[in-house]
């Protein structure tokens, strides 16, 4: 009777241990599941792991397998330093835009003087007009020659060409006086610089486009001490006024044998530009913004004053200066021996010979007339 009992009961006995360490084995593997933010959906008893304490630069995620990390803010605002949320205070900031006045010097809206800016009265200065050219006849016009030259304001007696003070007739720059003589109430018509013929006239927008480098504005982001962006502002495109630094100079020279003289007059001017990239790189070439016919522009001239350092008081106007070659420039191209209308770079590559043969094309101008007379 006791054998058949044992029989009975150790087989029990093991089914009941392997019954516990089935429930063990699953209790362990639900755990391990809820650990790693996998829990099953019966298991609701598995208490979640404590939050991290929260920083000043985010909410880190609570391991690689869990739900993703709240973006970090930046220590210096609220924004933060990824990509703004439609909540942010940056999105709504007020949009200003802001005129131009002051600073660049190409259509600035420059303050009259409320009072007398001097000790005198000044009104000399807005009644001059030029001079009228002595006629010469085509017959009497036995030597002509067209010469173009290059004025560089950079050099010390050229230094008045960027004169940068303002007045009550605007800027003092002389390519804010050549702007200011295109878009004022006397215009004077702008030509497009791909042909120095005076051709193809251009609208003051045009003008304006071409110094301006591109029509359109840019915003730009006005913050506080914190960093916070607390406006926007809204300025025209414009490049800087002191990169235009060379101006072009097209001009014919005749020998009047009525009179036995030499006249030199003036054609054309034209402001040139420094070709930069957008990060400063310089391409070591320039381009001609644009032509203006000199007779049409001395009228216009004739009202503005060149800055005089030795004597104030002492000032000739625009026109007196280039009537009176009172600049240094460099010859670049000329008539004189040039079957094929070519620059000077465009057959000499050396810098130095370029120079050289700009004044070997000045001496040869010279000597003609000094040729003529017998001593």
């Amino acid at each position: 009777m006791k054998r058949s009992i044992s029989k009975i009961v150790y087989p029990l006995t093991i089914l009941a241990v392997l019954a516990v360490v089935s429930q063990d084995a699953a209790a362990q593997r639900r755990n391990s599941r809820s650990r790693y933010g996998s829990s099953s959906a019966k298991d609701t008893t598995a208490q979640k792991p404590p939050a991290p304490a929260p920083s000043g630069y985010g909410t880190p995620a609570p391991s690689g397998y869990g739900a993703p990390a709240t973006p970090a803010r930046s220590g210096y605002g609220n924004a933060p330093a990824a990509t703004a949320p439609a909540n942010d205070p940056a999105v709504n900031v007020p949009i200003e835009v802001v005129p131009n006045s002051g600073g660049s010097g190409i259509g600035d809206t420059i303050r009259p003087s409320l009072r007398n800016d001097n000790s005198i009265e000044r009104n000399l200065v807005k009644d001059r007009t030029p001079l009228t050219y002595e006629y010469i006849r085509e017959d009497d016009a036995v030597y002509r020659h067209k010469v173009w030259r290059i004025i560089d304001a950079r050099e010390k007696i050229n230094l008045p060409f960027r004169y940068s003070a303002n007045e009550d007739n605007g800027n003092q720059r002389f390519i804010s006086i050549l702007y200011n003589s295109i878009t004022g109430p006397d215009s004077v018509t702008a030509f497009s610089a791909e042909d120095d013929r005076f051709t193809t006239p251009l609208t003051k927008a045009e003008v304006l486009a071409r110094l301006s480098g591109s029509a359109g504005a840019d915003t730009v982001d006005v913050t506080d001490l914190n960093g916070n962006v607390v406006k926007r502002e809204v300025r025209n495109k414009q490049i800087p006024i002191d990169s235009i630094y060379q101006f072009k100079i097209k001009e014919e020279w005749i020998f009047d044998k009525e009179s036995s003289r030499m006249f030199v007059r003036i054609l054309g001017i034209a402001p040139m530009m420094r070709l930069r990239t957008s990060s400063g790189i310089d391409l070591g070439d320039d381009i001609t913004l644009f032509w203006i016919y000199y007779p049409d522009l001395r009228a216009a001239l004739s009202k503005y004053e060149v800055y005089n350092g030795k004597n104030y008081g002492g000032r000739m106007t625009w026109e007196e200066l280039f009537e009176n070659r009172q600049f240094s420039s460099r010859i670049v191209k000329s008539t004189l021996d040039n079957p094929f209308d070519k620059d000077i770079k465009g057959f000499i590559t050396d810098p130095l010979f370029q120079l050289l043969e700009g004044e070997n094309i000045k001496e040869k101008i010279f000597n003609y007339e000094q040729s003529l007379w017998a001593y």
